[in-house]
């Protein structure tokens, strides 16, 4: 056993030995060391040429930043924290905010880690873990609430973060929003082009900021188009589909139906189909459902869906630069972004 264990600790000195250094690539490209490190950084008195030799070495020999050591030196991490409910129904909605923040990532320093939570537990607590223990530079959260006390804490703490999702706090704070009331709006006047005059709105949870921004734009609609609105009741985007499914259905099999709906995701859509042809009606004939959609899936599997795309992609890289630039103490009213929906596309059945 000692001696496995005498080799395991050899092997592991021999790998640190070898691992390639800002040394090694100032060998290699015959630069100073802190040349090569400025060049790494991107800084701005390095020539482009150079900056490109030294980096071009640095990815063909494997280098990568002690960040042990670069907390060290600088007191940072290099590490931005991206903290998801990850009980969140919104289809692709994790993988596609992910891939975005990974990918503006990729040309910087910086590396992302995935900071889950559930609802079950306290919004807080990841939040407070991070700060607290300096686990990161700065901090990503979504699904926000008016008066946020997550973004509160941050901007009492001077703790570089950006939102998903805006808030009513009168304190400015760097982020990225849809704009579900632009969504809502134009979904009632594209139903109502359709002939639908009894509209029902499957909506965000009422705790969450989106949710009044969406139920605006959807009664300027139907003020705007004189349709009506039948209630649908205390069901939201966030719970379960069968639960959805089963309210749903009951509001289809009464007297005075809708006959057109208005949803804020893709997973609600289809549960809010399968309610319409569980009550013996037509998706598409009887009645018209426009959704939101972050993934083409939804529109392929349900060609009768009318939908409006919102890019979870564009949001990751949106955000990203903000948290970025507020890292970098850049003024929070130039970090905050605002994506308009481009349009209501007809069903395809």
């Amino acid at each position: 056993m000692d001696d496995n264990w005498d080799r395991d600790v050899t092997g592991a000195a021999q790998a640190e030995a070898v691992r390639p250094t800002l040394k090694t690539i100032a060998f290699m490209t015959g630069l100073g060391v802190t040349t090569v490190s400025r060049a790494l950084k991107d800084a701005p008195d390095i020539g482009e040429a150079t900056k490109k030799r030294v980096q071009l070495v640095a990815r063909q020999i494997g280098y990568r930043p002690n960040r042990a050591g670069v907390r060290l030196r600088t007191g940072k991490t290099n590490v931005i924290s991206l903290i998801l409910n990850t009980d969140e129904q919104v289809l692709s909605f994790i993988s596609d905010i992910i891939y975005g923040v990974s990918e503006e990532l990729a040309g910087s320093p910086y590396h992302l880690i995935l900071t889950p939570y559930s609802s079950r537990n306290d919004p807080m607590d990841p939040v407070r873990y991070v700060v607290e223990t300096h686990s990161a530079d700065g901090v990503i959260i979504s699904q926000t609430e008016p008066n946020d006390p997550r973004v509160r804490y941050m901007i009492e703490h001077r703790f570089p973060f950006a939102t998903h999702g805006r808030t009513q706090i009168k304190l400015d704070h760097p982020w990225h929003d849809f704009d579900n009331e632009v969504f809502a709006r134009e979904a009632v006047k594209a139903l109502a082009a359709r002939g639908r005059r009894r509209l029902a709105l499957l909506a965000p949870p009422p705790g969450l900021t989106y949710h009044q921004h969406t139920r605006d734009g959807f009664v300027d609609g139907l003020a705007e188009t004189g349709a009506s609105e039948v209630p649908l009741g205390d069901v939201w985007v966030d719970q379960p589909v069968e639960m959805i499914r089963e309210r749903a259905f009951r509001l289809m099999s009464a007297s005075r139906r809708p006959d057109g709906l208005v949803c804020s995701s893709g997973t609600g859509a289809f549960a809010l189909a399968a309610a319409i042809e569980d009550a013996g009606l037509g998706l598409g004939t009887d009645v018209d459902i426009v959704t939101k959609q972050s993934s083409k899936l939804v529109q392929m599997f349900r060609r009768e869906l009318m939908v409006v795309d919102e890019d979870f992609r564009l949001a990751g890289r949106e955000l990203a630069r903000a948290v970025i630039a507020s890292i970098g103490g850049a003024d929070p009213r130039g970090l905050q972004t605002l994506a308009v929906p481009n349009g209501v596309e007809g069903p395809r059945g």
